[in-house]
């Protein structure tokens, strides 16, 4: 969309809006299109692209025509927008909603959702006003989305575009292409699934997104129609959980711990499980573990990142699913180099290029904004939209050349910022938000479906009453909300988490034993814990810790041992930066390292926190990220089998390439 269409989109919604009885064609060409079309032909294309563009901003055209006469005939047809039918309704919201619909906002901080997420926040704080609300101490959960093809799927199903790709199927273990209609996206045992029509065989199919072996393609052109009154969470409620079984691996003596503590020694009743009996032990430095899980996939990647400390006796499906992950990883480190530049590379978060549709849906937010906010310094709105400076001035310049057609100067938007602080004083039927799009519905109320998995807030009313506000204000856009569901954010080791709450509320400090996995260790520490969050089901408390003065980030399910030391804090330190934590906290001595990834790996940027990005035109990138330990960045690559590896500085690129080589001439042998 061009920025000439971009104006003449948003005088054509003034204009339709502030129309009593609507205008005809001709009087639309004339004022809104002269120059711009020239022929009837091309203006006619023109006026309906444009309607369907204001139709996907949120605002439905109305066709009026005088009594007696029919609608074809352009000369007795008119348009309109009404100026009730397409505005959120207003929402009041208590100080208790606000805190919790604010938690909900945020599950979504590293996916396409979080910018839906803030988009709904600021249509509704312009229809009812943000109340001054504190998070509730300790509860601070976020949703970890399935990499890139999470981000895919969502905009095809919401969309409704098919899609393909290559996928692993559990019933034969070969890679198949499959092309998908998808109605819904779920998280159940852990794992997110896909729910759709798969073409190919004609029925409703199951896909775990783990078994996803290539990026997500958008085929724009294959649309679908969901079933009626379709709902993911039902769904995938039928869905059996798999079954557990035994692995049998043989670990490198004093090697890994994390993986000892859930295994036990093997013995020979495992020959059921679908392998060789191990009677004959492990050899001589390696000890045999007998390792339960569910699906081969989840394991194979938690074994592929051991490289040559772990090889796998059985069964040959686990054993593909390493060796797989291996080769892959061993392939794209041996694969050419890109040219790549990351001189003028974007800084921060990676986000997609913004575009001039971006740029209208945003003015469309701002107006209302600032009817509400009257007189907000410059760069605070420009924070709270996420743009700099220089785009927000380039929003109201666009702006306050905008009215009636052919209008007086009280016809236009008026808006002054030369002080330093914004004002509006004429907003022409634009001062009210626009109703939800399906995505900002989803975020929320999909966020606000997952807060009942803690118990504190699901026993209040506030989660409830703002779940049935945001219902009524959504519509139709809400029930559709109904394909996507979130994981359970419910703490596994409750008993840990409410000794931590506690010393976080008293100021007290921990002592506890803790295992790294990183460095393979157990380790004591004295720790000041500061805040508790979570990323799905996975609990983590970020302290300062006294043995390593610094910030630190702890995974409760990693805690051997926590007992309070009956001492109160001393570091003296708040939490560190607003909501949510990094699981990450970069420093400036860390090791800054350049890692490529896939267009199936891209979201590992966001994960990391990367500080520069480049695209690559496979719909990769090439990263920039600290790390302050480097030794365990073989196991990253190994880990996500073919999707990573890193490029600088050269002695982590050949450790990487080393492990990997080390741990395929193992699990060969």
């Amino acid at each position: 969309m061009s920025a000439q269409r971009t104006e003449r989109l948003l005088n054509l919604l003034i204009a339709l809006l502030n129309s009593r009885y609507g205008l005809r064609r001709s009087e639309l060409r004339e004022k809104i299109y002269a120059g711009g079309a020239a022929s009837d032909a091309a203006f006619g294309r023109m006026f309906e692209r444009d309607k369907n563009d204001l139709r996907d901003f949120g605002f439905d055209v109305e066709t009026v025509t005088d009594l007696g006469w029919s609608s074809d005939d352009p000369g007795t047809t008119r348009y309109r927008i009404g100026k009730e039918s397409n505005r959120l309704p207003d929402v009041e919201l208590s100080p208790d909603e606000w805190a919790v619909l604010l938690l909900a906002s945020q599950l979504w901080e590293q996916a396409a959702l979080g910018t839906a997420a803030s988009n709904a926040l600021r249509k509704l704080q312009a229809a009812g006003g943000l109340a001054d609300v504190e998070l509730p101490a300790g509860v601070q959960p976020r949703i970890k989305p399935a990499g890139q093809a999470f981000e895919d799927l969502v905009a095809a199903m919401h969309a409704q575009h098919a899609v393909r790709f290559l996928y692993l199927a559990g019933s034969t273990g070969r890679e198949e292409e499959r092309v998908v209609e998808p109605w819904g996206l779920g998280s159940r045992f852990g794992q997110w699934y896909l729910v759709g029509f798969d073409r190919g065989r004609g029925a409703k199919r199951f896909f775990r997104l783990s078994r996803f072996t290539s990026a997500v393609t958008i085929l724009e052109r294959e649309a679908f129609t969901p079933p009626p009154g379709f709902n993911v969470r039902a769904e995938l409620d039928s869905l059996p959980e798999l079954p557990v079984r035994d692995a049998v691996v043989d670990v490198r003596s004093g090697k890994l711990l994390g993986l000892r503590k859930r295994g036990a020694v093997a013995t020979a009743s495992r020959e059921a499980d679908g392998y060789a009996s191990p009677d004959v032990g492990a050899d001589a430095g390696w000890d045999r573990l007998a390792v339960p899980y569910r699906d081969a996939e989840v394991l194979g990647e938690e074994l592929a990142s051991y490289g040559p400390n772990v090889r796998v006796v059985g069964p040959a499906e686990l054993a593909a699913a390493v060796q797989r992950r291996l080769a892959n990883a061993a392939a794209f480190i041996d694969a050419p180099v890109p040219p790549y530049s990351l001189a003028h590379a974007g800084s921060g978060k990676r986000t997609r290029k913004r575009t001039s549709e971006d740029q209208l849906k945003r003015m469309l937010q701002l107006v209302p904004f600032l009817v509400r906010n009257q007189g907000l310094p410059i760069e605070e709105v420009a924070d709270r939209f996420g743009v700099t400076r220089q785009e927000l001035e380039s929003d109201l310049l666009i702006l306050i050349c905008s009215g009636l057609p052919q209008g007086y100067p009280d016809e236009l938007l008026d808006i002054q910022w030369e002080e330093g602080h914004v004002f509006i004083s004429q907003s022409m039927e634009l001062n009210r938000p626009v109703r939800f799009t399906v995505d900002e519905a989803c975020a929320l109320l999909t966020g606000l479906e997952t807060l009942n998995g803690l118990p504190e807030l699901a026993e209040g009313s506030a989660l409830e009453s703002v779940t049935l506000k945001l219902m009524a204000a959504a519509g139709e856009e809400g029930l559709r909300a109904a394909a996507l569901s979130g994981p359970e954010v419910g703490p596994g080791n409750s008993a840990n988490l409410e000794v931590i709450r506690d010393a976080i509320a008293s100021g007290s400090q921990l002592h506890l034993v803790y295992l790294s996995a990183q460095k393979d260790t157990l380790s004591e520490r004295d720790v000041d814990p500061l805040r508790l969050y979570s990323m799905d089901n996975t609990w983590y408390f970020e302290a300062y810790c006294h043995s390593a003065a610094g910030l630190r980030n702890f995974r409760l399910d990693r805690i051997e041992d926590l007992t309070a030391t009956g001492k109160p804090v001393s570091s003296g330190l708040k939490p560190d930066g607003g909501f949510p934590a990094k699981l990450f906290t970069p420093n400036d001595d860390d090791t800054l390292v350049t890692v490529q990834l896939t267009a199936r790996g891209a979201g590992l940027a966001d994960d990391y926190y990367a500080e520069r990005t480049a695209p690559l035109p496979d719909g990769g990138l090439v990263a920039e990220i600290r790390f302050g330990n480097t030794a365990w960045l073989p196991m990253f690559v190994a880990q996500h089998g073919g999707t990573a590896r890193i490029l600088e500085p050269e002695a982590i690129a050949r450790a990487s390439r080393d492990w990997i080589g080390a741990a395929l001439a193992q699990h060969k042998g």
